[in-house]
């Protein structure tokens, strides 16, 4: 596998196989992944946008991920400034990189891929806090919560639903910069 920085033109020209990747990964409908379509395209022109992925030695996509700086007027950023008191949204949501997308192909999941993308992506982030939401799920079992918890990842909101999704999300953020890997 090669990790590689994507630019937003790079992004834009994979979509098809990006949206592929993304309903794999979250079990999405084929009518859900059209309307996901658009907004993943006007994602690439938002301020701080930065995204990676994971290419095999054909070339074709095994996961991405993207964020961008959240600022309010943002979807995602409203939904959950609305759902915190003043200090916690003042916290999180002031100067904010949000990984708006990280998935790797099931095929490909517990090979270290994600983490490579969350590293790499971090690593480039802008901003002094980071935030994404997962699905709801059993930490002990699922893949993506024990990523996002060996990165320092913890709880700004639980069980939170998001309008258009019947699944309880997880709120999750870590202050940032990154740390370099141990070595």
């Amino acid at each position: 596998m090669r990790l590689v920085r994507w630019t937003p033109d790079d992004l834009v020209r994979r979509l098809d196989d990006v949206v592929a990747v993304y309903g794999e990964a979250m079990g999405y409908r084929t009518d859900l992944l059209e309307a996901r379509r658009g907004y993943i395209a006007t994602h690439v022109r938002r301020p701080g946008f930065r995204a990676v992925a994971s290419l095999t030695s054909e070339g074709h996509l095994a996961g991405f991920g993207y964020g961008y700086l959240g600022a309010s007027g943002q979807w995602w950023h409203d939904q959950v400034h609305r759902a915190l008191d003043a200090p916690t949204s003042k916290h999180w949501l002031t100067h904010c990189f949000e990984v708006v997308e990280l998935h790797v192909r099931p095929p490909a999941q517990g090979h270290g891929l994600g983490a490579g993308l969350l590293r790499a992506l971090l690593g480039m982030a802008e901003g002094d806090t980071v935030l994404l939401s997962t699905p709801e799920a059993d930490e002990q079992t699922s893949r993506a919560w024990r990523l996002y918890r060996r990165f320092g990842f913890v709880d700004v909101l639980r069980d939170f639903h998001f309008p258009g999704d019947e699944r309880p999300f997880g709120v999750l953020g870590r202050d940032l910069p990154l740390e370099p890997p141990a070595s």
